[in-house]
């Protein structure tokens, strides 16, 4: 009898390296790479540099690290833009529809379009009834 392994952590994101999902590690890639533009860049003395990087690290650190909830911090903003977004009393009054009976419905007309191999033939349709029958 064969046997078959049954997943059982499919809400489970794959860890690439590290303990570290994918998504973590591209923040945390991307937050190195500030924080070495934020210490390397700016005309400002050393210590100011090295405090600006610490503190993009530390930003970088709790975003990629950090999961209230189980969810991501980057899942909570956009719940909070969300609810910033969406009003929050919803009204609900019956909508009137005016209805103008001076306008006349509107009139259709249908047209069926005559097939090719009829309109090449030189033969009208009485014609070619006639030699049909």
């Amino acid at each position: 009898m064969d046997r078959h392994e049954i997943p059982t952590h499919l809400n489970v994101e794959d860890k690439a390296f590290a303990g570290l999902t994918m998504r973590q590690l591209m923040t945390a890639a991307v937050g190195l790479g500030l924080a070495y533009g934020v210490a390397s860049e700016p005309p400002l003395p050393m210590a100011i540099r090295l405090a600006a990087a610490g503190v993009v690290l530390l930003l970088v650190a709790l975003l990629a690290l950090w999961r209230p909830a189980g969810r991501a911090l980057e899942d909570w903003a956009f719940v909070l833009l969300r609810y910033w977004a969406v009003p929050r009393v919803a009204v609900w009054r019956p909508r009137r529809v005016e209805i103008d009976e001076t306008v006349a419905a509107p009139a259709y007309q249908v047209v069926v379009p005559e097939p090719a191999w009829a309109l090449n033939s030189t033969l009208t349709r009485e014609e070619t009834y006639a030699t049909q029958g």
